[in-house]
């Protein structure tokens, strides 16, 4: 039956069932929104910013373990959009990012925001798939899906000439094709086992790859929990990947994240063992590739990852497993539990006490402003147990992982690379994918706003995240590279920010605004932050600019250099 290109890709986004999608609206995919809209089986959110429907792609994907998707228009809005794909690419989460391109007879002219996007987009995707003829639709919407949920995830740019959208078509529906699950071959499992039975100090890195099975299938946590207490391991969430393990649990070994304290870093590098259980592996998590070190490890390494193109690409692994790392889980509980497994309850015992120290709710207070240790202590009482939180990029979040002990349950969403307005944009995501459950979100006054404008796309759809700012009035994490690489020289010209009244900013969008200046008044700020059920709430932190980190205070008698 002859429909059109639109009518097509509409069908081929029901197939996949997506139901949500972001975009900015542009001229370039009007053929396809105004299907879309007339149809009513996939919701628009209509986003401020190309960079916040990206992030809020990314964010949806992330809850549904499968690609989120989000259409921008040619040029500027792909540009503005960039972020996000550098995002998905550096975090392996998948996305599918619909792109508008001048129309077929203009190719090769520069006509208005036209752009090569094979060449613009070739280091942050997977891969660019061009529709130029209207039998590749379906098509291209298939493969689009299967490459971004497949191997090592990532995003996937469809790039849609404006004019294709109402040209008749005969072709197909592609339906979806069935996830490719490899499991891991007979002799590294027995290989892995041994080397597992006989190490006595094994560090377990638990990672993205399997925080995106968890959310497929709840069993993971449960079968991680009792691999690590049948065979006494030691379990190490990596760098935002918090909730991978209960932090109460005795066997939670300490997280893994940038800039790993001295006293937990120091007891881990007497481990005779790593295992990257469904970790990438970075520079972050290896603490700047120093642990284990790159590309030669100090100790044995097994990397467990999805992706045979990845395992061996930077680090040499004794045990390399291109494979599902739940499937590995499962299938080492299918096997005899080590005789001797008990030998490493002290190793386990003691990681676990050091990570239970750091967790402490104690902090020093600060003259120039709230330690913003005292508020997120105090929000980590009012989590729920099935809370989402969201997390910006920069020094403010180090308090998030000293204080907060994550359980399985609540869900953390942040840019694993580090880019700063992914905040709010994921918050908005959260509250429209998880209705009715707590969100909050932790940004600092630079990322805030960057992306902050999409409090409007919250308020817009009902959404009604908690937004926790710390203002420092600076860049933080700036200040604190210049003070440690500089120590004499000068850099708040070069840091610091002017920034508004926070509070009154949210009300101006219709949100509640609560301003917290003194620690007399966190406890009574927060739980009105929390009481409000029906709109966002944006609680303004006025932070110390001194205590620079969770970790850190500049050291020079209180005063900014």
């Amino acid at each position: 039956m002859t429909t059109t290109v639109a009518r097509l890709l509409a069908d081929s986004l029901e197939a996949h069932d997506i139901d949500q999608i972001f975009c900015v609206p542009g001229e370039s995919y009007v053929g396809l929104t105004s299907v879309l809209t007339e149809r009513n089986s996939v919701r628009m959110i209509v986003c401020r910013h190309e960079g916040g429907a990206g992030f809020m792609a990314v964010a949806d994907g992330r809850l549904r373990n499968r690609a989120g998707v989000c259409i921008v228009s040619r040029g500027p809005g792909l540009s503005n959009a960039m972020v996000s794909l550098h995002s998905a690419f550096h975090d392996a989460t998948p996305m599918v990012m619909m792109i508008g391109q001048v129309e077929r007879k203009d190719f090769g002219r520069l006509a208005l925001q036209e752009q090569n996007y094979s060449k613009l987009l070739a280091d942050i995707t997977k891969s660019v798939i061009e529709v130029n003829e209207p039998e590749q639709a379906s098509e291209a919407i298939a493969r689009a899906f299967h490459v971004a949920e497949s191997g090592t995830p990532g995003p996937v740019a469809v790039i849609l000439p404006e004019d294709i959208f109402d040209e008749p078509t005969d072709a197909v529906l592609n339906l979806p094709r069935p996830r490719v699950v490899a499991g891991p071959r007979t002799q590294d499992l027995h290989r892995l086992a041994d080397l597992l039975a006989n190490a006595e100090r094994p560090l377990i890195l638990a990672g993205g790859a399997l925080l995106a099975d968890s959310l497929h299938d709840p069993a993971v946590y449960a079968d991680l929990r009792r691999l690590s207490e049948a065979w006494v391991l030691p379990i190490n969430p990596t760098h935002r990947r918090p909730q991978l393990f209960d932090a109460q649990h005795p066997n939670y070994g300490g997280y893994m994240g940038i800039r790993v304290p001295p006293a937990l870093i120091t007891e881990m590098k007497k481990a005779d063992l790593i295992v990257a259980l469904g970790e990438r592996l970075s520079d972050t998590v290896s603490q700047s590739y120093s642990f284990p070190a790159a590309p030669q490890p100090q100790l044995p390494l097994v990397h467990i990852w999805p992706d045979p193109n990845e395992v061996g690409r930077v680090w040499r692994a004794d045990l390399g497993m291109p494979c599902d790392p739940h499937e590995v889980v499962k299938a080492l509980l299918s096997l005899p539990t080590p005789a001797n497994a008990a030998k490493r309850r002290g190793w386990v015992d003691g990681l676990h006490k050091i990570h239970l120290s750091l967790l402490e709710k104690t902090w020093e207070p600060t003259t120039d402003g709230l330690n913003f240790a005292a508020v997120v202590c105090e929000v980590d009482k009012h989590l729920a147990d099935d809370a989402v939180v969201t997390s910006d990029a920069g020094n403010f979040g180090s308090f998030l992982h000293r204080y907060i002990g994550f359980k399985p349950g609540q869900e953390f969403l942040s840019s694993v690379v580090g880019a700063m307005g992914s905040g709010m944009p994921m918050a908005v995501a959260a509250t429209l994918r998880r209705p009715g459950r707590q969100v909050v979100a932790f940004m600092g006054d630079g990322g805030a706003l960057m992306m902050g404008n999409e409090i409007a796309t919250a308020c817009q759809y009902g959404g009604n995240p908690i937004v926790i700012i710390s203002d420092n009035s600076m860049y933080g994490t700036i200040g604190m590279h210049s003070y440690v690489r500089y120590p004499d020289r000068k850099f708040m010209q070069a840091t610091r920010l002017t920034n508004p009244d926070f509070a009154a900013w949210a009300r101006s969008f219709g949100a509640e605004g609560i301003t917290i200046r003194n620690e007399s008044d966190v406890a009574e700020g927060i739980a009105r932050a929390f009481a409000v059920k029906t709109k966002p709430v944006v609680v303004h932190c006025l932070t110390s600019a001194l205590q620079m980190s969770a970790w850190r205070r500049f050291e020079n008698g209180g005063k900014l250099p």
